[in-house]
């Protein structure tokens, strides 16, 4: 089986073609033709933070949106900060007890917004698929709504990948997202936790806040062989932001406790059999 050269994609998960005598995914020929300007990505972003006087932070408990809060506070110092949490019905106690202690850490104030989302959960579990782009657009609607309603112009998420060429993109209502992480390698940001009161959680896949990824991911493994995660991590292996024996693992399917696809299962009202 050919597998990119660059990145991790394979045969399963993307187009491959030799070039040069070597496999190429699609997704890494189109990088090398037209790639990321990093010093013009970061400079962008650091004169679009210097005007940012009042934002909220779209903040899950997650190693990424404590980063960003962390940023956000200490590094740009923006004056009036919020952080906020969609609580989507079935987020790990442990990123809530981490979401607050960080907050009160930094002293920015913590609020929490809780939704039901096991529509999107027991579609996507019983289907075999990732419930994490229909669960990332809600909650991001549902973040730029409470931004228009309480007179925030700017949300402060915790993407390492940027728009494109852009860290930053436009939403309806003028509401503009920036992606604070934009190309900060994933090291980086694991030296920015050792200096915070952040406990990681013992959940299967990639995440430190949710439990409905890791009975997806086996669900999707169990029907398709491979992780829907894929193309995200073979991109940040892509631009130097993932050391590839690390991404290996993130992407190997995932040994999901007995208690938690139970409590997940049961909450959604699906059978565990």
């Amino acid at each position: 089986m050919l597998k990119c050269s660059l990145c991790i994609h394979d045969e399963r998960t993307a187009k491959i073609d030799i070039i040069d005598g070597k496999p190429l995914c699609r997704e890494c020929q189109v990088y090398l033709r037209h790639p990321f300007d990093r010093e013009g990505i970061r400079k962008e972003l650091e004169e679009l933070m210097e005007n940012v006087e009042r934002a909220i932070v779209a903040y899950s408990g997650g190693k990424d949106s404590v980063v960003a809060l962390y940023l956000a506070k200490e590094v740009y110092k923006v004056p009036e900060l919020e952080a906020v949490m969609i609580d989507h019905g079935l987020m790990a106690e442990e990123a809530v007890e981490n979401a607050g202690r960080i907050a009160e850490h930094l002293g920015v104030p913590f609020k929490i917004l809780r939704y039901d989302y096991s529509d999107i959960f027991r579609d996507a579990l019983l289907k075999a698929e990732s419930p994490c782009r229909r669960c990332s657009k809600r909650t991001m609607e549902k973040l730029r709504k409470y931004a228009l309603k309480n007179g925030y112009r700017y949300i402060i998420t915790g993407h390492e990948l940027p728009f494109g060429h852009h860290p930053y993109r436009l939403m309806k209502g003028g509401i503009i997202q920036i992606r604070l992480l934009s190309l900060m390698p994933e090291s980086e940001r694991i030296e920015v936790l050792k200096g915070l009161p952040f406990e990681f959680p013992e959940l299967p896949g990639y995440t430190t806040n949710c439990l409905v990824l890791g009975p997806a991911l086996e669900r999707y493994w169990e029907r398709h062989g491979h992780s829907f995660e894929h193309r995200r991590i073979a991109a940040l292996v892509r631009y130097g932001l993932m050391d590839r024996e690390k991404a290996e693992r993130e992407l190997s399917k995932p040994t999901v406790p007995t208690w938690q696809r139970k409590l997940v299962f049961e909450k959604l009202g699906i059978s565990c059999k």
